[in-house]
């Protein structure tokens, strides 16, 4: 498995203050899965990403992506991955093909002809701005751009948080094709427990800052003959925010 792992997360641990909000949590990615990480709000799964991400430096353990420290080498091995967040932070005045340009002078794998294609597909013009777009096409825009740079790793932050049903179904079926077409290794932190059944390999909880459960989804959902929906609220039962 490990010479196969796209992201190790190693007994990483995360506190502010005196507050731990990830404590210990330990997480292997193979080459071409879908990992989902769930757990409700304060759960640690923001302070966990941005570790992947090397955007932040756990208090303890490491974070290995394609087999080497993330906070040690980060601009070389970030850029061989792409980031959906929650929200796009794109300013809102800029027109679709704008922030598409700026991508595209970022990434020498740019593939110009993909993201076209694949905003037409999707509803979503060239030339609105930003601010003009609903949230699900914002939602498929990110995803657009995320996939323009051909990435090894896919990491997706509730992308789909807010949108409506037909908006999440939209991105989840867009989402779906595009995997059926490369072998990208992907991690997703999301809310819709629904749309999760269909397209994760392989699922996490966190509860109280802890991995609570890492398991294959087929073979939970046989095991314990419930939906993932239950499980997760037989898991996190009783669970707390935290901040």
């Amino acid at each position: 498995m490990a010479e196969q792992s796209v992201v190790r997360v190693e007994n990483v641990s995360v506190r502010y203050d005196r507050n731990l909000v990830v404590d210990q949590v330990s997480i292997e990615v193979a080459r071409g899965s879908v990992f989902a990480l769930l757990g409700r709000n304060g759960a640690g799964k923001s302070s966990l990403m941005r570790c992947l991400l090397g955007l932040q430096k756990p208090t303890s353990g490491r974070v290995l992506l394609f087999g080497e420290d993330v906070w040690l080498h980060r601009a070389r091995l970030v850029a061989r991955a792409a980031y959906v967040p929650e929200n796009s932070d794109a300013p809102g005045q800029l027109r679709v093909r704008d922030v598409v340009a700026f991508h595209e002078s970022m990434y020498p794998t740019w593939d110009r002809a993909a993201v076209q294609a694949r905003l037409a597909r999707v509803g979503v013009p060239e030339t609105s701005t930003m601010s003009s777009l609903s949230k699900g096409q914002r939602a498929l825009c990110a995803l657009a751009l995320a996939l323009g740079s051909r990435p090894e790793l896919l990491v997706l932050d509730d992308p789909t948080l807010g949108l409506d049903v037909v908006a999440r179904n939209d991105f989840f079926s867009d989402f779906i094709g595009e995997l059926a077409e490369r072998e990208t290794t992907v991690i997703l932190t999301t809310h819709d427990l629904s749309g999760v059944e269909g397209i994760a390999d392989r699922v996490g909880i966190l509860q109280g800052s802890r991995l609570a459960l890492d398991e294959e989804i087929e073979k939970l959902k046989v095991d314990r003959g419930q939906s993932l929906e239950q499980i997760f609220t037989e898991v996190t039962r009783g669970a707390g925010r935290q901040s």
